[in-house]
């Protein structure tokens, strides 16, 4: 029986600890299909998970990751045979399954999607959850009206993962694209990434926002949720809608009705851990033809597992720019 490295969590006295443990094959959950992981990435749910908050983990000692990529190994499903490239992203993998932070994995076959042409395991892990969500935000807003031409779009948390994949795909796609970050050092990271206007943060964060706000975004994508969703709502153009994907600014939205009855904005959600598979395949095969690979490069960081509980708490911080992936 083989053995393999993993990041293992565990809890004692409600305090969560994290070790590289080698584990043999007969430690891994039941499931169909065993993938050989060569890389998986971080996401701002893995630095909650690292850093044992949310709730999130039911039970230790637990692999954590909520993403990976890598080859078929062994397979009960005919869906998949042994060499096949595969990637997984959801289904509450990392939480309440083992993932992706080990160089093996045990996962249902209907969780896994084949790896589209044109994308290594390592650039699918650049884009992971959050390059995903971002790529089906983009799709959201195209069936809600938003086309070139119409003005900015505006994306929130801009230098993040998620707000970095989003400001590449969609100035690939022709919008002028306004990233907001509080991030001084990121403007020119965020230009590069092709962003048109770089707004303050701070413009989006007064302490009472305005019901209504003159009509500035074409449509938008917001990564941060809270007093910063609300601000962007009311600055919204008539018609426009805007796709909500995290809360890192807080759950609580102190905003108005007035942006919705009165402008007919729509407020999109976001979901991407329990799609469905067609629609998984549809998204990934407009990764790898909207997202400016080589823009994916410049905002990827390489690292190891070792690595990992120290990003974990920095992305929780906001202090982790655009894409980490975890090479195993």
């Amino acid at each position: 029986m083989s053995m393999f490295d993993a990041l293992v969590l565990d809890e004692k006295d409600g305090k969560v600890t994290s070790s590289i443990k080698q584990l043999a094959d007969d430690a891994l959950p039941p499931g169909d299909v065993t993938v050989r992981v060569s890389h998986s990435t971080l996401n701002y749910k893995d630095g909650l998970i690292l850093n044992g908050l949310g709730r999130l983990v039911k039970k230790y000692p637990h692999v954590p990751g909520v993403d990976f990529a890598g080859t078929v190994e062994a397979s009960a499903s005919p869906a998949y045979k042994p060499g096949d490239r595969v990637v997984l992203t959801g289904w509450r993998v990392g939480e309440l399954h083992w993932g992706g932070y080990a160089q093996k994995a045990r996962v249902k076959a209907e969780w896994l999607v084949k790896l589209p042409d044109g994308l290594t395991a390592k650039r699918a892990m650049a884009v992971g959850t959050a390059g995903f969500t971002a790529m089906l935000a983009v799709i959201a807003l195209e069936r809600h009206g938003l086309k070139p031409g119409g003005g900015e779009v505006l994306v929130t948390g801009a230098a993040g993962g998620l707000g970095s994949v989003a400001v590449s795909i969609l100035a690939r796609l022709g919008y002028d694209v306004a990233a907001a970050t509080g991030r001084k050092e990121a403007h020119d990271y965020l230009k590069s990434l092709g962003a048109k206007t770089i707004v303050d943060r701070a413009e989006f964060m007064p302490e009472k926002p305005r019901p209504l706000a003159s009509e500035r975004w074409n449509h938008g994508v917001d990564t941060v949720g809270g007093t910063v969703l609300a601000n962007a709502l009311s600055g919204m153009k008539y018609g426009t809608s805007i796709a909500v994907c995290g809360n890192a600014g807080g759950i609580e939205v102190p905003a108005s009705v007035l942006p919705f009855i009165l402008r007919g904005v729509n407020l999109l959600g976001i979901e991407s851990v329990m799609l469905p598979y067609p629609a998984r395949v549809e998204a990934w095969g407009r990764v790898v033809h909207d997202l400016p690979l080589d823009r994916l490069d410049a905002m990827t960081t390489v690292v190891g597992l070792k690595d990992l509980p120290e990003l974990g708490t920095k992305i929780l911080k906001g202090q982790v720019r655009g894409r980490v992936v975890v090479e195993l």
